[in-house]
């Protein structure tokens, strides 16, 4: 029996700056992906969630060409990646224990697919961002999301205490230590989002053609005057010019800069790229007024999931449950309220 983990995660700032080649400032969270492996002696590969009380079991020696729709999808795409990568695959039981919350934009996806790659590797070893390029390649190629580097990568190569700065065109990255005194606090909406089946790829595909309208290969090469008038261009531009500048104000532990630019990345979201709603704009609205709190916005792809707010950290309890209390007496519903601490990425462990 072995045991392998990767963590969920949530985005600082750099929203959809990923598949831009731009750049992007996440940090891995304490909820996790765990899988136990069970060796078996046949050629099967069995896969059970806790969660779900789902098994499906498939066989290595043929298995599906294309996507189903189901949850297990992430992994069989983890095995074809492997398979084509050259690594063999011997039979096993996965029992998946999953603690990040699933469309809540936690980066539930990733935290599965590293976890699966690393059981199915049984301890082999290969290079982090080899391992998560890898993983990529089965959300792009199998799920037939086109997504970025940005969630694979960071469960994999995040260190405890530190965001990580990723540079999503050179794979470049660097542990960037917080200011101390703050919290982080993440606000599930409750709103369930599915990018596979939302205008992420619509998304994608309009930033290819605002790059290629203002005359460059991707949108990392763009300036604000070539993208004036695209609000999607826009967006990705003026996004990479604020993760430049967290950085500064980080380093400089300007608590107040940093909340600006997480607030004016939500409005250019909401507004520019359009994958906020009603619910992440009411969150994000509402935290601006309660004490304590520097800024605030949506975090992940969107249409639906989390709010992340910059918040002084003697003030995180009064606001968690300032922020709980207002938002089930407008939707009838209590959100999930946790911090969110930065951990390390996936381990490895035996037993």
């Amino acid at each position: 029996m072995s045991v392998f983990r990767a963590p969920g995660r949530v985005n600082l700032i750099g929203e959809h700056t990923d598949y831009n080649l731009g750049y992007v400032l996440p940090l891995a969270i304490d909820r996790d992906c765990v899988i136990t492996r069970f060796a078996r002696d046949d050629r099967h590969l069995q896969l059970t969630s806790v969660q779900l009380g789902d098994t499906r079991t498939y066989s290595l020696d043929n298995l599906p060409a294309t996507k189903s729709g189901h949850w297990t999808d992430y992994c069989i795409g983890v095995a074809c990646e492997l398979l084509a990568a050259g690594y063999p695959l011997t039979g096993a039981d996965l029992l998946i224990d999953s603690r990040v919350p699933t469309g809540a934009g936690l980066s539930s996806s990733a935290a599965l697919e590293v976890s699966t790659a690393l059981a199915l590797l049984d301890g082999r070893p290969i290079e982090g961002l080899a391992l998560a390029e890898l993983c990529q390649r089965a959300e792009t190629n199998f799920v037939g999301l086109p997504c970025g580097i940005m969630d694979q990568a960071v469960a994999i190569l995040a260190e405890a205490g530190s965001a990580l700065l990723l540079d999503c065109r050179s794979l470049e990255t660097r542990h960037v230590p917080l200011p101390e005194g703050l919290a982080i606090i993440v606000t599930d909406s409750g709103v369930k989002h599915a990018l596979a089946t939302s205008n992420y790829a619509t998304r994608v595909a309009e930033c290819q053609r605002a790059a290629l309208d203002a005359g460059v290969d991707s949108l990392r090469d763009a300036t604000l005057n070539q993208v004036a008038f695209n609000p999607r261009g826009r967006h990705v531009v003026s996004e990479n010019i604020r993760v430049l500048d967290f950085l500064d104000a980080a380093g400089r532990s300007d608590t107040i800069e940093m909340g600006r630019l997480l607030t004016a990345s939500h409005r250019s979201l909401q507004h520019d790229y359009e994958v906020s709603c009603e619910e992440l704009d009411y969150l994000v609205d509402t935290a601006l007024h309660l004490p304590g709190v520097l800024g605030s916005r949506m975090t992940g792809g969107g249409f639906g999931g989390c709010t992340i707010t910059l918040v002084h950290e003697a003030m995180a309890g009064q606001f968690a449950h300032a922020i709980a209390h207002r938002y089930e007496s407008r939707y009838g519903r209590r959100p999930m309220v946790f911090a969110a601490r930065a951990s390390a990425g996936a381990l490895f462990s035996e037993s």
